[in-house]
């Protein structure tokens, strides 16, 4: 093997070539499974049709946000506007501003929707829901191909996150964290990409910075002083760009996207010093802070930040959203640095100021929150709607039925990666694989934050943020149980039986959970059967 070929495959692996037949059966096993996941959550989408849990807002301000640019309060002494606006007449606003306390880029998701159905259509309340919950399928299995580069492995992970009842239940609701979740995923899959260019770019600009170098000090180089110890420099990383623009997207939708862009940021930065340090390069960790680091921060940073502040664009183009005169009503000193701020961007941070103040200060009793060290065990499930109908009510046959939506995750996901968790730790710290610190990074970026507001109220259903990579975790696990790909035959035979088997089983429960994850209206002793758990009865 020749000295490039050698480089080339420490930095990126095997080669395309030996692995174009199992590409083919990944991208077939991984859009069959995302017609199936797409398919059951199509299905029925628009029952019920009643605004759910908190598409009481949600739903409603999207179609504010379409028709006057931001969000109005509903009109003073309206009685029952969810029932108006469920039934035909979403004409319920007032001209007050409503102060909203989460950004608007999920709400306008679930605007394309209702402006693409009608506002009165509950498919349409949440169809941006479902296709952003299907595509996720199609991404996480094109994740864990560029991460294991084994078609079973891939396709296992597209068909626990399809069958994950947690994702399942929000891909059918109009709510906001589907929303975070997806960006966040997007611009993973992004860096994934530009991880894999920029080792390819590396590869090919080596053996030109290699002669160089060995020019001497005295020669004309590109590199001089420090830089001939770096490596070559990698060029503009587009799809680190396109992550930023994703993150800012992610931001938009919740504030809880910073802390993707926190994590994400550090890991895309790690992955260049491992590239750096594989390569050969002498001073290869400050080469990765001059040439891979500041760069980083300077493309991702604004990017997200411009990209957040567009997503604003609606208010900024209006005059009646909350705060929007804020900045006249409250001039800045002459001569100051706030000045020098155009009034609609102080307008825009005194309403931030307002925002952070709710969301810190949010303390109330509420039947569904939970704290997030019970998350990933599925302690606490969010239960987003309930009815009891009686024989000959809503199709019930029997004397008492059950039509239920509960937003409770596949144990195979949860309960697995809450096992596997560990197994992944070690994995990466003292079995240095990239793949599994990748998957750890999702969680730590979406789960770990918030232990820091153990008196906030939240809500188990935040989790679905982080629940790629939970899949993740679990398919870093079932790829043990696979086995390298220098086991016997007969070892892959067995292993690949195990995790065959392993996602029956986690189908398998989804199916048995789907009534009371979809709204299907059962007796109420199937019911019992399926909450073998009295969280909430």
């Amino acid at each position: 093997m020749s000295g490039m070929e050698s480089l080339r495959e420490r930095l990126l692996g095997p080669l395309p070539r030996s692995l174009g037949r199992a590409n083919r059966i990944a991208w077939l096993g991984i859009l069959i499974v995302t017609v199936l996941g797409g398919a059951v959550r199509l299905w029925r989408l628009e029952h019920p049709h009643r605004l759910v849990f908190d598409e009481t807002y949600y739903v409603k301000q999207a179609w504010s946000l379409r028709l006057f640019g931001y969000e109005r309060e509903i009109r003073e002494g309206l009685d029952k506007p969810d029932d108006l606006f469920t039934n035909g007449t979403p004409d319920v606003w007032g001209t007050v501003p409503d102060l909203v306390v989460h950004p608007p880029v999920g709400k306008w998701m679930i605007a394309a929707g209702e402006l693409l159905f009608g506002p009165e259509s509950s498919f349409g309340w949440r169809f941006s829901s479902a296709v952003v919950g299907t595509l996720s399928i199609l991404i996480i299995g094109r994740v864990a191909w560029m991460l294991w580069h084994n078609a079973l492995l891939a396709i296992a992970a597209s068909t626990l996150l399809a069958v994950d009842g947690h994702h399942f239940t929000q891909s059918r609701i109009g709510l906001l964290d589907i929303f975070v979740m997806w960006w966040a995923l997007l611009a993973f899959w992004f860096l994934l990409l530009d991880r894999e260019q920029a080792r390819r770019r590396l590869a090919q600009r080596w053996p030109v910075w290699a002669e160089h170098r060995r020019a001497g000090p005295g020669a004309r180089t590109p590199w001089g002083g420090w830089a001939r110890q770096w490596g070559p420099g990698l060029g503009v990383r587009w799809w680190r760009l396109a992550a930023g623009v994703s993150l800012g997207l992610c931001t938009g939708t919740k504030w809880s996207g910073l802390y993707f862009l926190a994590v994400f940021g550090l890991m895309t930065v790690w992955w260049d010093l491992g590239a750096r340090r594989a390569a050969g390069a002498p001073r290869w960790f400050s080469g990765t802070v001059v040439r891979d680091g500041i760069p980083a921060f300077l493309t991702m940073v604004p990017v997200t930040i411009v990209t957040y502040v567009a997503t604003w664009a609606g208010w900024f183009a209006t005059q009646g959203g909350w705060k929007r005169e804020w900045a006249s009503d409250h001039p800045a000193d002459p001569g100051s640095l706030a000045a020098l701020v155009p009034d609609p961007l102080r307008s825009l941070w005194a309403y931030h100021v307002e925002m952070l103040t709710f969301h810190v200060g949010l303390h109330n009793e509420h039947k569904w929150s939970s704290n997030p060290w019970s998350w990933t065990v599925q302690w606490r499930p969010t239960l987003f709607y309930a009815q009891w109908p009686k024989r000959g009510e809503q199709g019930c046959e029997v004397s008492d039925c059950v039509d239920y939506i509960a937003s409770l995750g596949n144990i195979f996901v949860w309960w697995g990666a809450s096992a596997g968790l560990l197994v992944v730790l070690f994995l990466w710290l003292l079995g240095r694989d990239w793949r599994a610190g990748a998957a750890l990074a999702g969680i730590v970026a979406g789960w770990l934050p918030w232990f820091l507001y153990q008196t906030r109220t939240i809500y188990s259903f935040y989790a679905v943020a982080f629940v790629p990579w939970l899949v993740l975790v679990v398919v870093c696990c079932l790829g043990l149980v696979l086995g390298p790909e220098r086991a016997s035959r007969r070892r892959r035979r067995w292993g690949a039986a195990v995790v065959v088997a392993y996602l029956v089983l986690a189908t398998a429960w989804f199916v048995w959970y789907y009534p009371v994850q979809a709204a299907v209206v059962i007796p109420r002793g199937q019911w019992q059967w399926r909450m073998w758990f009295d969280f909430w009865t």
